[in-house]
């Protein structure tokens, strides 16, 4: 096997790693954030990396995306308002969109070139980039929540890379404190939450900073990822209502396509692992 062939990101920690085969590299460059790569895979598609971490492939994007959008968005009971920090390959705004109750979508990321970048390798996440509702703000997400007014939004998307770098300060207690204040009276915030086989201390202390950002209510999703380290990934809702329950009929009879998502899908992502189940028996 000839190893320049194959992209492989390696989890030290967790002692694997997960490779795809490549025909050539499209593209690279540091911008002013991070460093980004696109290769066009031999199974998968384009594939987007960033700082050495698989980001995003044609293929398999659409599980994320979809988790990361129509769970919260029938989870609340009128999501009109919404605001997407990161994001910047458009995927999840383009199916927080679909919903036709949403009155305005702000993406929010502080990297311009990831968007740019996928206006040409990812073009069909961007279909919605131009939709009236729609507005592309390439600045700090953390500064905008932070000066945001109360009852500015009604569901917060925290659709970031791992936690370092530009995108360390998305998993603290202060950060999930600024959303709490400029939400909505029924307002949530969702995040990607890693893997719960290789990240329960990431887990455990995001939701212990959610729970201490005077969010009473968590709700962590599960669904599979393969491109991520381990193939199961998660996404944690915290919000200032309950979160056992959606609106199942609405889901039901949803009016757009999905590739994943389904009614049965978003009941199956709510069912918990028994070492999920005991590690938050409590909390």
């Amino acid at each position: 096997m000839n190893p320049t062939q194959w992209f492989t990101e390696k989890v030290p920690e967790a002692e694997s790693a997960f490779s795809l085969k490549f025909k050539q590299k499209l593209h690279e460059e540091q911008s002013d954030y991070q460093f980004i790569e696109i290769y066009e895979t031999e199974g998968f598609g384009n594939l987007m990396v960033i700082d050495g971490c698989t980001m995003l492939s044609t293929r398999d994007n659409f599980f994320y995306h979809e988790m990361m959008s129509h769970p919260v968005l029938y989870t609340h009971a009128d999501p009109k308002r919404i605001w997407i920090i990161g994001g910047g390959d458009c995927g999840t705004l383009k199916e927080v969109l679909k919903h036709p109750s949403v009155e305005q979508a702000v993406q929010i990321d502080i990297d311009e070139r990831v968007t740019r970048l996928s206006e040409i390798y990812f073009p069909e996440l961007c279909e919605s980039n131009h939709d009236p509702r729609a507005a592309l703000k390439f600045i700090d997400g953390i500064k905008w929540v932070k000066e945001a007014k109360p009852n500015s939004v009604d569901i917060i998307i925290v659709d970031s890379t791992d936690p370092v770098g530009p995108a360390e300060g998305l998993f603290s207690e202060a950060f999930y404190r600024d959303c709490y204040n400029c939400l909505s009276e029924n307002g949530m915030v969702v995040q990607q939450s890693e893997s719960p086989l290789y990240h329960m201390k990431l887990i455990s202390e995001m939701r212990k900073a959610m729970s201490a950002a005077s969010f009473g209510h968590l709700q962590t999703l599960f669904f599979p990822q393969c491109l991520y380290p381990s193939g199961w990934w998660s996404t944690t809702i915290a919000g200032k209502v309950d979160l056992t329950h959606f609106r199942e009929q609405d889901s039901a009879n949803k009016s757009f396509d999905t590739a994943y998502y389904n009614v049965d899908i978003h009941k199956a992502s709510l069912a918990q692992p028994e070492f999920f189940k005991k590690a938050f028996a409590s909390k």
